[in-house]
């Protein structure tokens, strides 16, 4: 994010401070514009990432058939509708078809999308659209479910409730027996 862009969403918090009836240049409230420009530019960060550099050439050729599951990856995100957060769980499959990526990038693309402001349905689409134009697997599967701030904190105050989406393509969409066993998998909780 640019310096002008920080000094205006400095600017942004000030006014916002001074409508909700805040004095900005109250002792914990001078450096806020600052923190909240900083937290700003970090929860957004996604914008500003490149697929190609985030996946720096970590596919591999390989001879491996099988599922390959990533279970509970932690993600924060920003809802777009009232700028309030939403964050969970991602279970991300694929089923090669001649090429692997490297286990750490399927966090990355997750949090590439995550750190954009967001509705959950779109995130659990763009994930499994990009491993899919990545690796041009037989089938990529993704699972999020998420509480979402915006739902528990206010509106309706439904706090134990969470959301769930999934996307499922190739293999996964078109084979029941594929499905469940990534489902199934999914289910199954840490031994260790």
């Amino acid at each position: 994010m640019t310096e002008e862009k920080m000094k205006n969403i400095e600017s942004l918090t000030k006014s916002l401070l001074k409508e909700l009836g805040e004095d900005s240049n109250r002792e914990g409230l001078i450096k806020t514009p600052s923190r909240v420009a900083k937290t700003w530019e970090y929860l957004t960060k996604g914008y500003n990432q490149n697929v190609e550099k985030l996946i720096n050439n970590a596919i591999f050729s390989e001879n491996y058939d099988q599922m390959v599951v990533v279970k509970d990856i932690e993600f924060y995100s920003m809802c777009e509708h009232h700028l309030l957060p939403f964050f969970g769980h991602a279970h991300i499959a694929y089923i090669p078809n001649g090429k692997i990526i490297g286990l750490s990038k399927i966090p990355r693309i997750l949090d590439m999308f995550s750190r954009r402001l967001q509705v959950q349905e779109r995130m659990t689409q763009e994930v499994a659209n990009m491993l899919n134009d990545a690796l041009e697997p037989k089938g990529v599967a993704v699972i999020i479910e998420a509480q979402h701030m915006c739902m528990q904190m206010r509106g309706v105050e439904k706090r134990q409730s969470y959301m769930s989406t999934s996307a499922m393509l190739g293999i996964f969409r078109d084979d029941d027996k594929t499905r469940k066993e990534f489902l199934d998998i999914v289910k199954l909780r840490k031994q260790f």
